[in-house]
């Protein structure tokens, strides 16, 4: 018998022919997105792994070496951030980060590749000067994160690192920082990770549907000739096998497909910034199991939707000949959907005090509801092919009407990879949109991204007087204002206060209350109100200090604001050179851009999630069409010779896959921005806010694509319904 369906499957005419490749491209999809969501895991790790060594400050004690002057520091250029590991060997057997030959000795410092040509194309005053003495070489690729990690390693002496803070290490941290209590730099590699499992699901669903779309079609005609063998004396395995065969060829041919698609696309895949820096290509491989898993696990998975497939030939080879519509599908399946909706929205007020408590009750939330919404599907399109049929006022939508509401299942199942797609992008889309919006980064034209400050900490030692502070600041081209800030005595240490006479000369950084004669302003003159700045207009607190004695308080911060980047660069440079101790100056906006850019990377996700479904189920259609047609080529031939007009019959096959195809797009996008306005409102106490015309613009596009591939196939109606098929065989 298998010799028999191999025959049948490469033997079997241009139908058998069509059916595989469909099959076998359906297959190929899956198998790179599956393959390539498993090798994102796998990058994320080895990405996480060569972050390990810059948390060597809280490494282990080792007997073996001897010590090392050690301090990693934040710093920025142009909003990308930058890694500073300052470093002085107590002795000829100091550890040595990765990377590098030797530490690097006082006067000289190691960069990493993309370090190294913004040093060449960068005038010094911005970049080149902020690092003493010369280079002496590149950092290897073993101790960089990615391609485009700014990284630089200083040698400096012991004294001079003692007097900025540094610590003494004896070896070298390999912990991966996932798995490293006290890290603080690496990738939260579990939320990583879980989002690129959602992200495969999201994707494989939409695929799974197409390949059991392509494996239905011809499915009359398959399940008649599975019958004929039955009636004949063929048993329920044979059949079974032969339709493996069947399946399992096509699996096999798109699964080496999907392998060569893997590895053709991974120097793309492996340029996507979503963790925030690409990847090397080579982080993006695949372990033995990963390989098994694909190799083994899809073509059996296609064998399975194939026996699925023809169960009722198994059951009962008369019961192909004597159809009737399927049951309907009852009101009960809304009931996870409302469930869903229910316990997300009993949280509002309600949010449990613990990370795993949120997760559980929100994540089972967003599960229920996408179950729900794909369970309620059918019973959906039954209502709305009920009203399609009700409200018809041409026979065109009348029998469209009628067909899908006597199987809502099959008109449902077609369009069902749409609903992860669309549901995953619109939760996205709306608490991303929305968090950013509340949170995010501020605007570029704002003070909060076009001023900058260092700020002197207590614990960095003494704060510098006021003619410590260079005076070349006010010299560089596009410096707008020097201020200078003072520690609030009426408050705690990152207060401050300034007088209202140079409030009212600086302008962008807000104004006094009416009367007052000081101001208690924030270290940085910009403060919280970063977050929803749309103008820089601000009234601060007047404070308790009389303005003849600020200038006797400590000083707490330089702030410097700016028109342009290479001024804004050249004043950092400047106050990084002449106070190297503490935090390293920098921008409001650049502290909040790190986690407004994650979550712009998740965003984007949910966009590939989105653009990637659309067409793959407009193909999805476009099978089901295309099979439909083969299926009812008689019916409709016969519609024609008794007058049907060949429009009217196009229009019938129209409306049976747009109607679908629109109202799940509907719902899903409702019900999404509703659960994204549920668990915001539950978790943040935030409204959820419209997406951005993008978003819009994404999904009119995708739909775009979906019927035109529908529109594609209507064609072959003119061709397969003529005279002849009218005829009996």
């Amino acid at each position: 018998m298998i010799r028999f369906g191999v025959r049948l499957s490469l033997a079997g005419g241009r139908e058998a022919a069509t059916r595989l490749v469909i099959i076998a491209s359906a297959v190929a999809l899956g198998v790179g997105m599956l393959l390539s969501t498993l090798a994102g895991m796998n990058a994320v790790g080895a990405q996480n792994s060569r972050y390990a060594w810059l948390n060597s400050a809280v490494a282990p004690a080792s007997t073996s070496a001897d010590p090392t002057w050690w301090m990693v520091r934040e710093d920025y250029f142009r909003g990308k951030s930058m890694g500073r590991v300052e470093v002085a060997a107590l002795g000829p057997d100091a550890p040595v980060p990765p990377g590098i030959p030797h530490l690097p000795g006082a006067g000289e410092f190691y960069v990493s590749p993309a370090l190294a040509d913004l040093l060449r194309t960068t005038p010094a005053t911005e970049l080149g000067d902020r690092f003493p003495g010369h280079g002496i070489g590149v950092i290897g690729r073993s101790g960089l994160p990615s391609p485009d990690s700014l990284l630089v390693i200083i040698g400096r002496t012991p004294a001079e690192l003692e007097q900025l803070g540094a610590q003494q290490i004896t070896q070298i941290m390999t912990t991966d920082p996932s798995e490293c209590d006290g890290c603080f730099v690496g990738l939260d590699a579990t939320a990583v990770t879980l989002t690129l499992s959602v992200v495969a699901a999201s994707l494989l669903f939409p695929v799974l549907i197409f390949i059991g779309t392509a494996t239905r079609l011809a499915a009359t005609r398959r399940e008649q000739r599975f019958a004929a063998m039955r009636l004949i004396g063929a048993t329920p395995r044979q059949v079974s096998v032969i339709s493996a065969v069947e399946s399992t060829l096509a699996a096999a041919a798109g699964t080496v497909a999907g392998f060569g698609l893997f590895f053709a696309f991974r120097p793309g895949l492996a340029a996507i910034p979503f963790t925030g820096e690409p990847f090397f290509p080579s982080d993006l491989s695949l372990n033995v199991a990963d390989v098994l898993l694909v190799a083994l696990g899809i073509p059996a998975g296609a064998v399975v939707v194939s026996w699925l497939a023809i169960r009722r030939v198994q059951i009962s080879p008369l019961g192909v000949s004597r159809r009737v519509p399927p049951r309907p599908p009852r009101a009960w399946r809304l009931i996870p959907l409302v469930a869903g909706l229910a316990e997300l929205t009993y949280f509002i007020g309600r949010r449990p005090e613990t990370t795993s408590g949120q997760i559980s009750a929100y994540i089972s939330g967003f599960v229920l509801i996408l179950a729900g919404l794909v369970l309620a599907g059918p019973w959906l399109t039954m209502l709305g092919a009920r009203v399609l049929a009700t409200r018809a006022s041409r026979p065109a939508a009348l029998i469209a009407g009628r067909r899908l509401s006597d199987n809502p299942q099959a008109g449902f199942r077609a369009v069902s990879g749409l609903i992860v797609a669309l549901f995953v992008t619109s939760v996205a889309t709306g608490t991303i949109t929305t968090f950013v919006a509340n949170r995010g980064e501020p605007r570029t034209d704002s003070v909060a991204a076009t001023s900058l400050s260092k700020i002197f900490w207590p614990e960095d030692g003494p704060a510098p007087s006021a003619d410590q502070i260079p005076a070349g600041l006010s010299a560089i081209p596009g410096v707008r204002s020097v201020a200078l800030v003072h520690v609030n005595p009426d408050r705690d240490g990152w207060q401050g206060v300034i007088t209202c006479a140079e409030l009212t000369r600086l302008v962008v950084f807000g104004s006094c209350p009416a009367g007052a004669q000081v101001a208690a302003v924030a270290g940085d003159l910009v403060g919280r109100r970063a977050f929803d700045l749309t103008s820089d207009e601000y009234v601060w607190d007047a404070a308790n200090v009389a303005s003849a004695d600020v200038a006797r308080l400590p000083i707490l911060s330089v702030v410097v604001d700016t028109t342009s980047r290479s001024a804004f660069e050249r004043a950092r440079t400047i106050l990084e050179t002449e106070f190297p101790q503490g935090r390293s100056p920098a921008s409001v906006g650049e502290w909040e851009a790190t986690s407004a850019r994650q979550l712009v990377q998740f965003q984007q996700l949910a966009h590939v999630v989105m653009l990637a479904s659309l067409p793959i189920a407009g193909c999805s259609l476009a099978v089901s069409v295309a099979s439909g047609l083969s299926d009812r080529r008689r019916p409709f031939s016969m519609l024609r010779l008794t007058g049907v007009r060949l429009r009217t019959l196009r229009r019938v096959v129209a409306l049976e896959s747009v109607v679908p195809l629109l109202a799940v797009a509907a719902v899903a996008i409702g019900l999404g921005f509703l659960a994204a306005h549920l668990f915001l409102r539950a978790q943040l106490g935030y409204t959820l806010l419209p997406p951005r015309l993008s978003f819009y613009l994404m999904v009119a596009g995708g739909l775009a694509v979906s019927l035109g591939i529908i529109a594609s196939t209507l064609p072959l109606l003119r061709r397969i319904t003529g005279p002849e098929a009218a005829r009996n065989e």
